[in-house]
């Protein structure tokens, strides 16, 4: 087996991907990855879906689209030098990981990637950052990371727990991965 087919790679969904036996343990995020990822990213074009690879295996996968925001839902300090307007974010929909493949830094590299995103998107059409709705149990994952809870999400998903959505300055982006490379 060469080092290759060990190596992690994170690329475009392609419609002759399988995602038929991806099991990350959260129905919901296996239903949407199996069902409706491809629909979303191919027919409706609402959302592209990146996915990371292993040799033939689809590790983990997570799926970004456009959105906005408004400087009111953010903290004094972000809002300052922002106009009132609708202001362009990268929203991150959805992230899980196979089982097989958890707790081996593929959440943080499929994470890491969209960071990147962001900031082609900063440079090609703009962005001030990435929103994130959070499931209850993923808030420990981003907030380490930097990202802060946000007032965004209003109305109820029945008995449903709410997602939290979490902010991360495109600044904090920057920095970030200025830090890594160095």
């Amino acid at each position: 087996m060469s080092n290759a087919d060990h190596e992690v790679r994170v690329r475009r969904l392609e419609p002759r991907d399988d995602r038929s036996g991806f099991r990350s343990g959260n129905i919901d995020l296996d239903r949407f990855f199996q069902r409706y990822a491809g629909q979303n990213q191919f027919r409706h074009h609402i959302g592209t879906t990146y996915i990371a690879v292993q040799g033939d295996h689809i590790t983990g996968f997570v799926t970004v689209s456009s959105g906005e925001m408004v400087a009111e839902k953010l903290t004094k300090s972000l809002r300052k030098h922002l106009p009132a307007y609708p202001l362009p974010i990268l929203r991150l929909a959805r992230l899980a990981v196979d089982e097989r493949f958890q707790g081996h830094g593929i959440g943080r590299l499929l994470l890491r990637a969209m960071l990147d995103l962001a900031l082609e998107m900063r440079d090609r059409v703009g962005c001030i950052g990435v929103v994130v709705d959070a499931k209850p149990d993923a808030v420990d994952f981003y907030s380490p990371l930097g990202f802060k809870p946000v007032e965004l999400i209003s109305g109820s998903l029945g008995d449903r727990p709410e997602p939290v959505a979490m902010f991360l300055p495109i600044g904090q982006i920057v920095a970030a991965v200025k830090e890594a490379t160095d």
